[in-house]
């Protein structure tokens, strides 16, 4: 079992935060447990909608090329599949530029701005699809979007801000879960509008469906912007004197300071530990296979026999069994705080579905292949951010180590991209389980 890295503890100032919550902990034991029972519930009734609101519209810009594809945007802008290919992977060069400063910056620009801005700013730029004609304009769009989303990635970061360590996995998979059902909700919305507006006002249905899940980031993120907490020595409005102050003790716990300082130092200590090139090696077999999906899910659905607009509507049961089956993989390592166990089992599950995807050659049963191959590796995702996370305490380490694996895993994500021929051939879907169980 990975420990907790502890070496940089008193580079972080968690010692002076340390002593203060063992004096604190007399306080705990006699504060009231049903106060702490109602901020509890009252962080989660304000800052975790918020907070999967902000998630659930990143993945539907994330996965709504996928559903561009199967809706014309190929034929209209007459992509060959390595032009497709190459698309795909703009999105995650924003990410390679802009996740380290962007998840670093979280408490220097606050989070309710940083947030609501990068919302804005991605729905803006996928509105501006509708306005392509060709592939280097849509790339170019696909990078801002990019750029964009990579500053909603300190997320994980900003939960840790609140809560303790046997309370993380069960809303980090709430939030991470939201990107499951975000896919399930792209593939119904996609749906409707090739249905209903295909043609109307002299478009296809794919620029209509950047469109739409443009507008809905742009109205969110000033919801986000004005009503998001930023921190818990900031946070007012609801919460009375007593109860910030139980918020603070609460995250002092999680090992956490007011502390805002950037060490940059940090990025090499993290660079230098086992336990993050461990939790990152875990990590990019899970990215590579969740990032094919993300982009590929309905090109490979089309390639099993559910074409067009079926394929649509078969990606939204896929991410459906991804999200049930995330949320039950949290509650069981928040109650029985073992997270390794559940990973090991998770993935062996993913290769029964790698082997439905390879050895069935029935539709139906190459289909139920893949909902047991999405609903496996999705946990994965949440289960190995958590960990990496409560193994590196303090602001500047923990966030660089959160940055750090995304980074490297979205190198990973560039290889499927390129690996692939863009996912129009019969046997798409055995290409991509062949690739992902080589990185598992």
């Amino acid at each position: 079992m990975l420990e907790l890295d502890e070496s940089h503890i008193a580079d972080e100032g968690l010692i002076g935060s340390r002593e203060a919550l063992t004096q604190d902990e007399s306080a705990d034991s006699q504060e009231d447990p049903r106060l702490e029972r109602h901020v509890k519930w009252k962080l989660d009734a304000t800052i975790l909608p918020l907070l999967v609101s902000v998630q659930f519209l990143a993945q539907m810009g994330k996965s709504d090329l996928g559903n561009a594809q199967v809706a014309g945007l190929s034929d209209e802008l007459k992509l060959t599949p390595k032009g497709y290919s190459n698309l795909s992977i703009m999105l995650n060069v924003g990410y390679l530029v802009f996740q380290l400063p962007g998840t670093m910056l979280l408490k220097k620009i606050g989070p309710s701005y940083q947030f609501g801005i990068a919302m804005i700013s991605w729905g803006m730029f996928s509105c501006c699809v509708v306005a392509a004609h060709s592939l280097g304009a849509m790339m170019a769009l696909r990078l801002l979007v990019g750029a964009s989303e990579a500053f909603i990635h300190g997320t994980l970061i900003y939960l840790s801000f609140w809560y303790r360590y046997d309370e993380l996995a069960t809303r980090g998979a709430l939030f991470d879960g939201s990107s499951a059902l975000a896919g399930a909700f792209n593939g119904l919305i996609s749906h409707r509008i090739q249905v209903d507006l295909d043609g109307h006002n002299g478009w296809r249905a794919w620029r209509w469906i950047f469109l739409v899940e443009g507008i809905l980031p742009i109205a969110w993120g000033f919801v986000v912007l004005i009503f998001l907490p930023s921190t818990p020595e900031t946070v007012q409005g609801i919460f009375t004197a007593a109860e910030k102050n139980i918020i603070i003790r609460r995250s002092r716990s999680a090992h956490n300071t007011g502390d805002d300082t950037i060490r940059f130092k940090a990025i090499l200590e993290v660079l230098t530990s086992p336990v993050f090139w461990l939790t990152t090696g875990m990590n990019c077999g899970v990215n590579l296979t969740t990032g094919s999906l993300a982009n590929f899910l309905p090109p490979i659905l089309d390639g099993l026999g559910y074409e067009g607009e079926k394929a649509q509507l078969m990606s939204a049961i896929v991410y459906a069994c991804a999200f049930v089956q995330t949320m039950i993989t949290a509650r069981i390592a928040d109650k029985t705080n073992h997270r390794g166990f559940l990973i090991i089992a998770n993935t062996g599950l993913s290769l029964v579905g790698f082997g439905m995807l390879l050895g069935l050659d029935q539709p139906a049963s190459r289909f139920a292949g893949t909902c047991i191959l999405t609903a496996a590796m999705y946990p994965c995702l949440m289960l190995v951010l958590v960990w990496l996370a409560m193994n590196m305490p303090g602001y500047s380490h923990r966030t660089s180590a959160v940055a750090m694996t995304r980074v490297v895993c979205d190198f990973t994500a560039q290889i499927t991209a390129q690996a692939t021929d863009g996912g129009v051939k019969k046997q798409f879907a055995s290409d991509i389980a062949t690739t992902s169980t080589n990185h598992v």
